[in-house]
């Protein structure tokens, strides 16, 4: 993590921030930002974090997920359920930014983990 940081902060100019521990989560999370783009750089926190199997399986790191904001969570589910696409929780919860998100299950998104988040 502190390295993804360092790039980030120090060689693309983004703006960083501190690392912030998420144990609802199980993750430290740090938010960096590039004109139009939000990254989360995510390290696993404590044994049971959802991304410490991801991390197992790519020693180096990569791309977790990706997010993509919506108006509305609740009407955005309802519209990708009646697609056929699968939730990975019956019901959105609070994410890192305190707004509410879902994950879609990656097999319906061609192999992708995608989170909306609301707006």
């Amino acid at each position: 993590m502190d390295k993804a940081t360092a790039l980030y902060r120090d060689t693309l100019g983004a703006t960083v921030s501190e690392k912030v521990p998420l144990p609802e989560h199980g993750v430290y999370t740090v938010f960096v930002e590039l004109g139009n783009t939000k990254l989360e750089l995510l390290h696993p926190l404590g044994d049971k974090s959802p991304i410490a199997g991801f991390l197992q399986k790519n020693k180096a790191g990569g791309m977790h997920h990706i997010c993509i904001e919506v108006d509305n969570i609740n009407a955005a589910i309802a519209d990708l359920k009646a697609r056929n696409i699968r939730t990975l929780s019956a019901e959105p919860r609070i994410g890192a930014h305190g707004k509410p998100v879902m994950f879609l299950h990656p097999k319906d998104c061609d192999g992708v983990l995608v989170e909306l988040e609301e707006a």
